[in-house]
């Protein structure tokens, strides 16, 4: 295995009986890059996750995190990580630096470190003047930035984030990815899973995981390369009835709401546009603007994952 990876895994597979979780995943996390396991809920991310964590034992492949064997050096690799799932394990009936104190103890932060990592977390956190609160009481960016300051207390190299933005709002969430970049800039990698489209451009690489099988990887630049069809943005009044109207018009091949806007994708975006604008123009929907654009990741995603289902079903003829 590369020293130069803080993650490398080949073949990773998990098995629940005749159900196959994670289907021989392979691939590499540079140390100190934020890597984004992107996919929708129940695809095999929290699966593979644990399973990298020493949380949840491979039923076949190999590989290695923070230097150490995912099959035989379970209870090492868990002292040299930091992890936070989704539902922060917080004891909502401690005080904010119980919380703190407790977690300092099950890491093993050395006594003498205790007090100055405690108050790195309560000012990392904001939470300095909410020490003595009961955690309980917090909202939910609070105890999100609380847990984050948890599962670091004890500087880990490494870093592994389990759909940590799931239930809070758009501001929280964007403050949380603000403190993930600094702990990147200072050397840690970071290993975050999401099904938020918009978290995965604040990646510095990305894997695309759907019904337990990676199907893309790489930069999110390099990944909006990979749709072969071109996108056309249309500014249209009564957008719903637009897309109703595109859906059954044979002149796209798919086409969804995007903000205000439509996404629809086409084979080619010049001849498409002339054609899509008079189709809407002629049932009186007047079109305000209408351009090629590059796919967003929500654009990216639903294709390969589009692509990937035709390619099974292609499989699982005689």
């Amino acid at each position: 295995m590369n020293q130069e990876y803080a993650v490398e895994v080949r073949e990773l597979t998990r098995v629940f009986g005749d159900f196959v979780a994670v289907d021989r995943i392979s691939l590499t996390v540079e140390k100190g890059q934020v890597f984004g396991f992107l996919g929708p809920n129940g695809a095999g991310k929290s699966t593979t996750i644990r399973m990298l964590c020493g949380l949840l034992l491979p039923s076949s492949g190999e590989g290695r995190v923070a230097g150490f064997d995912v099959m035989t050096e379970s209870e090492t690799i868990k002292r040299h990580i930091g992890y936070m799932s989704q539902k922060f394990s917080l004891y909502d009936d401690l005080t904010v630096e119980e919380n703190i104190d407790f977690y300092a103890g099950i890491y093993n932060v050395p006594r003498m470190k205790r007090g100055e990592r405690k108050d790195w977390v309560l000012e990392m956190a904001g939470l300095t003047d909410k020490r003595k609160d009961l955690t309980g009481s917090l909202a939910g960016g609070w105890k999100q930035r609380l847990a984050l300051g948890c599962a670091v207390l004890h500087e880990p190299t490494i870093l592994f984030l389990d759909e940590p933005t799931s239930g809070v709002d758009p501001l929280s969430r964007r403050q949380f990815w603000d403190l993930i970049a600094q702990m990147s800039h200072r050397g840690t990698t970071v290993f975050v899973t999401t099904h938020y489209m918009e978290e995965a451009e604040y990646c510095d690489e990305l894997a695309l995981i759907y019904r337990g099988r990676m199907i893309a990887k790489g930069r999110p630049a390099e990944l909006k390369t990979l749709i072969p069809e071109d996108i056309l943005e249309l500014r249209v009044e009564r957008p719903f009835e637009a897309l109703e109207q595109l859906e059954s018009s044979g002149l796209v091949k798919d086409v969804a709401l995007f903000g205000d806007n439509l996404h629809a994708v086409v084979d080619d975006a010049e001849a498409a546009a002339a054609a899509v604008g008079g189709f809407l123009a002629e049932r009186g929907l007047a079109v305000e603007g209408i351009a090629r654009v590059l796919p967003s990741m929500e654009d990216v995603f639903v294709s390969l994952i589009e692509l990937e289902d035709r390619r099974r079903e292609q499989e699982a003829q005689p």
